[in-house]
């Protein structure tokens, strides 16, 4: 076997034994694509040891959500709802190709993006959105982890995050909600009653995200996927936060606070031609036929000899 023609994957488990075993679709297009190029495919661990020889390794790495360090290494990472993927050579997504890249909605169908997003309404939400959902004059804001925190792409901590709605939006209720998978401090959870005693309209509730985003007038997050719900809604959002579908929402990091919330009232963006390109045009579709090719083209821009 050629050495240097190798693909080794480094995964944990328990994602990893189902690669493995053929039980990850994009994995198994994965090994087609590098296949028709004379590529052997390898897995193993994602310890530290494991993940720092990969640099010394022949052959080329791939990572699954994990910062790829080295120039022969990328990282894979669902791109929100399957089968769409993304392989990027970057571990924060505000810097990857989707991100970098403007959105032109004159670029887009109309009609094969009405189509693409009534189809994925039906099998994500049981039903197609046609004509104007409901809205029960609140702010969906669903929170994420370290509420005290401004980490590095936050305009602001989630807690200031809050304020400034508030601050913003003085006629709605805001209705946040903390993240099933995040363990909150007595510290955090504290500063939270303390703005639920001092603000009436602020609410922190529990309940399905797509309850929530169906029936809000908009959503406010740092960078929640919970914003990718709101856009299949046709919900506008305000963002405090960097990701990679800032596109068409109302960004704090670019307008500051005051002109986010204010471009609220301005037309409402294409939510279904923005989804077509951010989902069929700028990632990889692991469930069409030509998906290997996507692949090969993929992995060739960011570098890699096949």
């Amino acid at each position: 076997m050629n050495q240097k023609k190798t693909i080794t994957f480094y995964l944990r488990s328990p994602f990893r034994e189902r690669a493995e075993t053929g039980g990850v679709n994009f994995v198994n297009r994965m090994i087609a694509a590098f296949a028709s190029r004379g590529f052997s495919v390898e897995f193993r661990g994602n310890s530290d040891i494991e993940v720092v020889q990969s640099a010394s390794n022949p052959g080329y790495s791939i990572f699954y959500m994990e910062h790829p360090f080295h120039q022969r290494a990328l990282t894979m990472r669902l791109a929100y709802i399957y089968p769409f993927w993304r392989m990027e050579q970057a571990g924060n997504r505000w810097e990857w190709e989707v991100a970098k890249t403007t959105f032109d909605a004159a670029e887009i169908n109309p009609a094969r993006s009405e189509t693409f997003v009534e189809r994925w309404q039906k099998r994500l939400y049981g039903e197609v959105f046609a004509g104007a959902l409901p809205d029960e004059g609140y702010v969906y804001m669903p929170l994420q982890g370290r509420l005290l925190d401004q980490r590095s792409f936050q305009t602001m901590s989630p807690v200031d995050m809050i304020k400034a709605t508030l601050e913003s939006d003085q006629q709605r209720n805001v209705w946040a909600t903390l993240h099933p998978k995040e363990v909150y401090s007595g510290e955090e959870m504290a500063a939270l009653e303390e703005l639920e005693k001092r603000n009436a309209r602020l609410s922190i509730v529990k309940g399905e995200t797509k309850t929530l985003v169906r029936n809000c007038s908009y959503v406010v997050a740092q960078n929640s996927s919970a914003v990718m719900d709101g856009f299949f809604h046709h919900k506008p959002a305000v963002l405090f936060g960097k990701i990679d579908f800032h596109h068409i929402a109302c960004n704090v990091h670019e307008l500051g606070v005051s002109k986010a919330f204010s471009k609220l009232h301005d037309a409402p963006p294409d939510f279904d031609r923005y989804l077509f390109w951010f989902l069929q045009k700028m990632s990889i579709n692991a469930g069409r036929d030509d998906a290997e090719e996507q692949i090969l083209k993929t992995v060739q821009r960011r570098g890699w000899t096949l």
